[in-house]
């Protein structure tokens, strides 16, 4: 009998029979060789139940059945993808062995589990665990296959988080939605994440601009020109340092100290995803969603980039040779210039800023490929030379510099003056051509930094043993500032330290176990917070709404404050890693879980119920319907949404209340009558999609407008629901295929749609 190879999605097992068996026959669904029938899942095929799977009173939101805690927890196929499942199922049995080709990663070993679990698979299993999909690799992967039991701590791991997930998600979101009239979304990850927001933002609404004033002093010794600045208690009072500035003005002054000392800056460690999603976000703009998904074809389409969604920033001892090996490749390339000035001896296994084994568990980190890069797009190309310049940095030598400390003393006043010489770029020649860009990952963010150290390319020296004259002397105003509103960049940083301000990146490093989330599912987190209406984006930096303020104040006041401490969560997020590595129980972590579960329930029934004006106000009619709204429902992932995802909302429709005041009265507004059986109310159109006039009697019913690549119409949402499809379209997959087809309503309870391809 042959072996059964699971991909987790069509290109890599492509990529998988290309390397193996490159004159395997390809059967559309799988790929056939003589040894080897390679398969693929399509993300998910699998998912957890509804909580209507355990009893039909489920169906029906209401408070007093909750909590609800399966002693077991059902598996369901999904429908869009019930054919792929069939597939498998049916190669399975012609299979006497498996293996598991799916992502190198948690995601990639719970569908991996998943499929495994729902179909019994019995067969033994091997674990493919690859970092890139070059045909070298993926040989090289197979030629060292592991045993599919020395994972069973990740698959513990992936099916705790996920039923963690649901148990706060379903539990906490069914809570408050029916305790307060209003679909309100509670998830395990995305609470805290939005209480970071929130507490940022009120942090901001509260501060107290306080002035204080400086004096600038500018110098001359003989040819040398510099300028320094007053050292003193922070001045309050603009007529003191109106004082000391006409004091030295104009007066004879002597050198009270020099000091001098080289000073060498090495390249930025190499990209962890988290770490490429901020810079992404800062240079371009792109969404934490975006640079992942750009990056996952930069690896699985292209082939040019390893694994981008690790958490490393380091290589192994046997990334080494590999890395040689791209450098040499980028020769003749857009980069030769570069390569060629690179220096191989630079990265060696005793180069601990570059390979350091103990931080590299699942991945290392991002790194081209020798694969030469080609047919790119403009936003993959912007993010492949990122990584490529990072890459680069490390074969070079520090940037050199002359530190240079002065205190100049002039009528007893004392002003500091620090310059920084630059001897040799080094590694910064790779960003010369882009200097207002500098690249980020210092332990100092630039804009922190005082403004009193100045960068000069010229010779710069003072005689201590020489007088000196105070030409100039000036007061500046200045105010302190609050803190900045988050970027997705600088959430990115908050989430993977759970929140706390580190800047020692040592630290940071440390928190990197305990953080929101993993670097794979953070962009997902923030695209969901603006999903549910919680957030906007203003520009780069993220608003948070009404609804998200009075959320987090609600549960907050029902007592379960826990549910929005980012330190708490990166807790779990760390439990969960320890459960991987075989360090700690996963019984027992959900066991707390559930714990909590029944505590926010408790809580909430004791709350009053909100004011609905409570939810209220910054939104104007329509905002959020243009770009912001059009792009967070990524095409063909809307209906995945109205599955139990762990932190998506109860009816998942973000409604804003004007809206929902016009539905009161049916007829007024709606399209269609609601397809949920028995229901009897009307459609009507929200901010991002068509809910049901009956949402308040617990009718979860909704259709995103944002599906499949489209924005849907009145008309074909009117389609949907009277004759359970629309006409055919042109629409996008959510693995980007095109494809002529309908959508169909797939669950008239929920409104899930899926897609029947014209065959």
């Amino acid at each position: 009998m042959k072996t059964l190879i699971i991909a987790e999605k069509p290109d890599m097992g492509r990529n998988i029979a290309a390397a193996i068996d490159p004159k395997a026959k390809n059967h559309r669904t799988y790929i056939e060789g003589e040894h080897y029938i390679i398969t693929w899942a399509i993300g998910h095929l699998i998912g957890l139940a509804e909580p209507d799977a355990y009893d039909d009173r489920y169906k029906r939101w209401n408070i007093g059945d909750l909590p609800i805690i399966p002693d077991v927890f059902k598996l369901v196929p999904n429908r869009k993808t019930m054919d792929q499942l069939k597939v498998i199922k049916e190669l399975a049995k012609r299979c006497d062995s498996l293996v598991n080709g799916c992502d190198a990663g948690r995601e990639g070993q719970y569908i991996f589990s998943l499929i495994q679990r729902h179909l019994k698979l019995r067969q033994p299993v091997k674990r493919l665990w690859i970092s890139d999909l070059t045909p070298e690799t993926i040989r090289r992967g197979f030629a060292e296959l592991r045993d599919g039991s020395e994972y069973e701590n990740l698959t513990k791991a992936a099916t705790a988080r996920s039923e963690a997930d649901w148990l706060i998600g379903m539990n906490g979101s069914r809570a408050f939605t029916t305790k307060h009239n209003v679909l309100l979304s509670v998830g395990r990850v995305q609470t805290p994440v939005l209480a970071l927001i929130y507490d940022r933002q009120k942090t901001i609404e509260t501060f107290d601009s306080l002035k204080f004033y400086e004096v600038e002093a500018k110098f001359l010794q003989e040819d040398t020109a510099y300028r320094g600045l007053w050292q003193g208690e922070r001045m309050t009072d603009p007529k003191k340092a109106e004082a000391i500035a006409a004091k030295v003005k104009g007066k004879a002054g002597s050198i009270a100290s020099y000091e001098v000392k080289d000073v060498k800056e090495y390249p930025f460690k190499l990209y962890d995803l988290t770490l490429l999603q901020r810079e992404a976000n800062g240079k371009f703009g792109f969404s934490a969603k975006k640079t992942l998904d750009t990056a996952q074809a930069l690896y699985e389409k292209h082939k040019v980039i390893t694994y981008p969604r690790t958490n490393s920033n380091y290589v192994t001892e046997q990334n080494i040779p590999e890395m040689h090996k791209t450098l040499s490749s980028l020769h003749g390339t857009s980069y030769d210039d570069w390569a060629k000035g690179a220096n191989k001896s630079l990265v060696h296994k005793g180069n601990k800023f570059v390979c350091n084994p103990a931080k590299v568990e699942d991945h290392h980190a991002i790194l081209p490929t020798h694969r030469k890069a080609s047919g790119l797009s403009p936003d993959e190309a912007k993010l492949y030379d990122l990584i490529v310049r990072r890459f680069l940095s490390q074969f070079y030598p520090a940037a050199e510099y002359k530190s240079h400390t002065v205190l100049t003393e002039v009528e007893k006043e004392t002003f500091k003056t620090t310059v920084k010489e630059l001897l040799s770029l080094g590694w910064k020649v790779l960003y010369a051509d882009q200097k207002k860009d500098k690249p980020k990952g210092a332990k100092k963010d630039k804009e922190d930094e005082s403004e009193d150290e100045e960068e000069v390319l010229e010779p710069f020296s003072v005689n201590p043993a020489l007088g000196v004259k105070c030409t100039d002397a000036v007061m500046k105003e200045k105010e302190t500032q609050p803190p900045k509103p988050y970027t997705e960049g600088t959430l990115l940083k908050a989430m993977e330290s759970a929140g706390k301000q580190i800047e020692d990146e040592e630290v940071r490093d440390a928190m990197k176990d305990s953080g929101l989330g993993t670097p794979a599912t953070r962009a997902a987190t923030i695209e969901r917070l603006k999903n549910v209406g919680y957030v906007t984006m203003q520009g780069k930096r993220i608003a948070i709404t009404q609804k998200g303020r009075t959320a987090i104040e609600l549960i907050r006041a029902a007592g379960v404050e826990l549910l929005t401490s980012p330190e708490m969560t990166g807790m779990w997020e760390r439990r969960l890693n320890e459960i991987a590595r075989g360090g700690a129980s996963d019984a027992a972590f959900m066991e707390n879980v559930k714990k909590f579960a029944t505590m926010i329930v408790d809580k909430v029934r004791q709350q009053a119920r909100a004011d609905i004006k409570a939810f209220e106000g910054d939104e104007k009619p329509g905002k959020g319907r243009g770009q912001r709204s059009s792009r967070s429902g990524a095409s063909g992932r809307t209906s995945r949404t109205n599955s139990a995802s762990p932190d998506a909302s109860p009816g998942k429709a973000a409604r804003s209340t004007a809206v929902k005041e016009r539905a009161e009265a049916p007829g007024d507004g709606t399209i269609a009558d609601c397809p949920r059986p028995g229901c009897g109310g009307r459609l009507f159109m929200g901010r991002k999609g068509y809910g049901c006039s009956h949402y308040r009697s617990g009718c979860s019913f909704v259709i995103w407008k944002e599906s499949f690549g489209r924005s849907l119409t009145d008309a074909q949402v009117r389609a949907i629901a009277e004759k359970g499809k629309t006409a055919k379209l042109k629409l996008n997959m959510a693995d980007g295929a095109e494809i002529q087809g309908r959508i169909v309503l797939r669950n008239p309870v929920t409104g899930e749609l899926a897609v029947e391809a014209d065959r």
